[in-house]
């Protein structure tokens, strides 16, 4: 990349930075693990446009419609396969203070979430077949009100982080 062009993205990603965000990031195995189920996701859906594609003559519709679907399909794979994973990866962050958590997500529209330790009821982790491949998990934290995930992150962590959310609701209990 030519010096100016390396300019160009660092005021992109200085322009998208917000402030004060959380400062912990999932780990970037995430987007190998989102990639894959993009894919997979992807090729259901070009089967699908493709199907559609073989049955236009049985269907009496016009030509276009399947070339219209075998294209939707195709952006459908583009951003699923490469663009959904590589913008999560960089707007997943979360922190956990004594106090409270923070979680931040979203790709066009962001969200933050502060829960504050007094209204956490249980932590819990999850992962499915593909997260266990990578050694990644997700880490649920529940309210009364809701539930909100912290994904892809080493087992190990998450079950740090579990216990140290656990102790700190005990404890903001305790103050209550």
């Amino acid at each position: 990349m030519t010096p100016r062009s390396e300019e160009v993205l660092e005021n992109i990603r200085e322009r998208l930075r917000m402030e004060n965000e959380p400062r912990e990031r999932i780990d970037p195995r995430a987007r190998k693990v989102w990639t894959i189920s993009g894919a997979m996701g992807a090729a259901v859906v070009m089967a699908i446009a493709l199907a559609y594609w073989f049955a236009i003559p049985a269907l009496d519709a016009p030509a276009w419609t399947g070339w219209l679907a075998l294209a939707l399909a195709l952006g459908y794979a583009v951003w699923g396969i490469y663009m959904a994973p590589l913008l999560r990866t960089r707007f997943w962050r979360y922190e956990v203070r004594e106090k409270e958590m923070e979680i931040q997500h979203g790709i066009l529209v962001i969200k933050r979430h502060l829960i504050p330790m007094v209204r956490v009821q249980f932590v819990d982790t999850e992962y499915g077949p593909l997260m266990r491949y990578f050694g990644l998990t997700t880490l649920y934290v529940s309210t009364a009100a809701t539930r909100f995930a912290i994904p892809a992150l080493p087992k190990e962590r998450a079950e740090a982080l579990r216990g140290e959310i656990a102790t700190l609701a005990r404890v903001s209990e305790e103050d209550v």
